[in-house]
């Protein structure tokens, strides 16, 4: 079975065998649902602070962008908001790409500004150029020609869990998320602080080593050295 397959009952039910509760006699699934929710936003935390791989996400699909369009909008509570709109499980974007509409043209990056560049204010062109966040839009100037976007962004993790069957599906989360919602049972279900912080030690530990093993797959990750040689043949001297 797939690490990715991990389904909430498999880590409650070692939470149980933790509190010495085996039957889940007081630590049932309903009891612990909710510190099981608080240990996966725990850890999406950790994960996106520390660039995990898995965190990392492009969109499936180009969001498409009207001509005139300035923004592209998050959803609101009650369904879709203002079209277009990016991913809900955007958490922070990394890059914004574009080409025309339609074609099969290379996606190019758009540059990120603090503030659009008032000498084109209401003076479209015929690509976006610029982008920034602002009000949780990605705003731009606008474009003479429908563009179609790409993202590069850090996505949330994990759905609300609601009962024992969904599925966690993220790889090596096991042994920190059986620590973690222990920890929270035992400090806030069995109000004992001891076993709480000897519990919340072991995830500390788990937690360094889901890290770690991300940290070591990216040593793997080529990158292109320039020569020693290139900025001296860059030097001027007077």
């Amino acid at each position: 079975m797939s690490a990715a397959t991990l389904q909430a009952y498999e880590v409650m039910d070692l939470v149980a065998s933790l509190m010495n509760d085996t039957a889940r006699s007081q630590y049932t699934y309903d009891a612990q649902i909710p510190y099981l929710n608080m240990a996966l936003a725990e850890l999406q935390e950790q994960f996106q602070i520390n660039n995990v791989s898995v965190t990392n996400q492009t969109t499936s699909s180009p969001i498409t962008v009207p001509i005139g369009t300035k923004s592209v909008n998050p959803t609101d509570g009650l369904g879709k908001g203002a079209a277009p709109n990016y991913p809900n499980d955007l958490v922070e974007i990394r890059g914004v790409y574009e080409r025309l509409s339609g074609s099969t043209n290379p996606f190019i990056p758009l540059t990120k500004r603090d503030f659009l560049p008032h000498a084109i204010d209401d003076l479209p062109t015929d690509s976006l150029m610029y982008w920034i966040w602002e009000d949780q839009r990605i705003k731009f100037i606008g474009a003479l020609t429908a563009r179609e976007i790409k993202l590069d962004y850090i996505k949330t993790l994990f759905p609300k869990i609601t009962d024992e069957s969904q599925m966690l599906g993220v790889i090596n989360s096991k042994t920190y998320l059986m620590y973690k919602t222990a920890a929270l049972c035992s400090e806030f279900i069995g109000e004992n602080k001891t076993r709480a912080d000897d519990l919340n030690a072991l995830a500390v530990m788990a937690i360094d080593r889901a890290v770690g093993i991300s940290s070591k797959s990216k040593q793997n990750i080529t990158t292109r050295r320039k020569p020693f040689m290139a900025a001296y043949k860059r030097r001027s001297f007077t």
